[in-house]
């Protein structure tokens, strides 16, 4: 059944993938997005392209009125909140600037543009929610300690707006995507640098390495049609799941993290991301025994 869908951030990666995919399977999508030149370029290939930035009250309320004259006010199907960056670098050197725009697009943009869009599914007695979190919403890499912590966030308000919207036959799922190969990586490397280039930072050696690292990891990137279908799912399935790991893959990185010791898992997520020094993995597993 074709469905009226809004993606945000759907001018680049996983989100842009979704927005073609889904109207490629016969669903009305209102693709969102800041890049003037991307919603261009999806208006062309027959989608609805409205601007949005998740952190703007007004931009917001603005999309809301756009979706009501756009859907004759019945409003949306189906939400997807997608929009979201990653910032890297050690916790104790980053600007408390950085952090809060971390969390206002992350976290509060998806919660205000929830708020905004709930209330119709509410009154009509239907509607979905979909949350794109992370596998990093429950396994955490170094260095990536704000990112994760917005993921936690999202992770922790999607289960409970789960259990309190369900009354109102309104369904709640996240979908986890793992290391995708789209531009997320280059982005979040990008918010590095002013960190890497400080020669006089305790962690310039750490910095350089994991710089590195993430160049090494590339060859390992899903395709994004992976999470795309993962969204559908969520969408049209009669009782979607309450989380969609995307691709399916990576659901071991979440188990390995509970099975094994954490001084142990430590050890390999230090050494994944390229970071120097650490016990063995003998002296991790004696610690622990």
């Amino acid at each position: 059944m074709s469905q009226t869908i809004l993606i945000t951030g759907a001018t680049s990666g996983i989100g842009r993938d979704a927005a073609l995919y889904l109207h490629s399977r016969g669903h009305t999508v209102i693709a969102t997005g800041r890049n003037e030149r991307a919603l261009a370029e999806l208006r062309e290939a027959g989608l609805h392209a409205l601007r949005l930035d998740v952190t703007d009250p007004a931009s917001i309320d603005e999309t809301r009125r756009e979706v009501d004259a756009i859907t004759d006010g019945y409003g949306l199907d189906a939400l997807v909140n997608n929009a979201g960056y990653g910032l890297l670098g050690p916790l104790e050197m980053l600007s408390d600037a950085d952090v809060r725009a971390q969390f206002e697009t992350n976290v509060f943009g998806l919660l205000a543009v929830t708020r905004a869009f709930l209330p119709a599914m509410r009154g009509r007695g239907y509607g979905r929610i979909v949350n794109v979190s992370s596998v990093g919403g429950r396994i955490v890499f170094p260095l990536g300690g704000a990112y994760h912590a917005t993921k936690y966030a999202v992770e922790a308000m999607s289960d409970a707006l789960r259990m309190e919207v369900r009354q109102f036959g309104v369904e709640v799922a996240i979908i986890e995507p793992g290391y995708i190969d789209t531009g997320f990586t280059a982005t979040t490397m990008g918010h590095l640098e002013k960190y890497v280039d400080d020669p006089s930072s305790p962690y310039a050696d750490t910095l350089a390495m994991a710089d590195g690292a993430a160049a090494k990891l590339a060859r390992f990137a899903a395709k994004p049609r992976a999470v795309s279908k993962a969204i559908e799912r969520a969408i049209v399935s009669r009782y979607p799941s309450a989380r969609y790991v995307a691709p399916w893959i990576n659901m071991f990185g979440p188990w390995i993290r509970y099975l094994m010791p954490e001084r142990l898992v430590d050890w390999v997520l230090r050494k994944v991301a390229g970071l120097a020094g650490g016990q063995s993995p003998a002296h991790a597993l004696a610690a622990d025994a």
